[in-house]
């Protein structure tokens, strides 16, 4: 426990950019209460690209988060059990070994594993499929149907109002929510996955979470 009052009370470090993956560790980080600081990467100059940043992150992606202790860690995804571990007081997830934390698992893994790669696909299209802009207009195409699909899953899966699980909050609606917003699918979400949209917006509301979600989509 006393590692775990330690890491409350010493800061943390945030790489990341506005309405980025960053932002779902952003919203865990003040969750639970925790002290941190941001660092921006601006994406759009290539600082992601950086021998500096590219020394935190092998990926040269964002986000990453620098550990009271001075260790790195990156994939938001780890990052957020990380601070569940870390920060047992602020209830980020469900109890170990409940139902509710195995499907909280589920659920986040699969975000993890099934959508947020989607999300490179729409946005660089022209990595994936090398040659003319019609090719790569195809390829987003092809990878918004599976974005689709996929989140079609999700919402059939939510079984909590407005939340995943029934027994409340945890860091697996933070994860949906940031990334739900992504990909530029505004009108398809309102009319195709109503749960996912009313769990995002709980979420941006929540008052640990309503100023940091404000200030990336203000």
């Amino acid at each position: 426990m006393g590692v775990c009052r330690k890491a409350w009370r010493l800061t943390y470090v945030l790489y990341g950019n506005p309405r980025s993956g960053s932002l779902a560790v952003e919203l865990a980080l003040a969750e639970a209460g925790a002290r941190y600081e941001l660092r921006g990467v601006d994406l759009k100059a290539g600082e992601q690209r950086s021998p500096a940043y590219a020394a935190l992150n092998p990926q040269r992606k964002i986000p990453a988060l620098v550990m009271p202790d001075g260790a790195t860690l990156t994939e938001s995804a780890a990052i957020l059990l990380a601070l569940d571990r870390l920060h047992p007081e602020a209830e980020l997830m469900p109890p170990p070994r409940s139902p509710g934390h195995a499907q909280a698992l589920r659920w986040l893994m699969f975000v993890a594993a099934e959508i947020y790669p989607i999300v490179e696909i729409n946005d660089y299209p022209e990595r994936f499929s090398p040659g003319s802009a019609a090719g790569a207009g195809a390829m987003r195409e092809l990878a918004r149907g599976v974005w689709r699909r996929r989140w079609s899953v999700v919402e059939d899966a939510i079984s909590g109002d407005p939340y995943l699980l029934p027994s409340g909050f945890c860091l697996c609606d933070v994860y949906i929510a940031v990334v739900s917003r992504w990909a530029q699918q505004d009108e398809w979400r309102s009319a195709r996955i109503p749960k996912v949209e009313r769990l995002a917006m709980a979420v941006a509301n929540r008052s640990a979470c309503a100023p940091v979600w404000t200030r990336h989509y203000a």
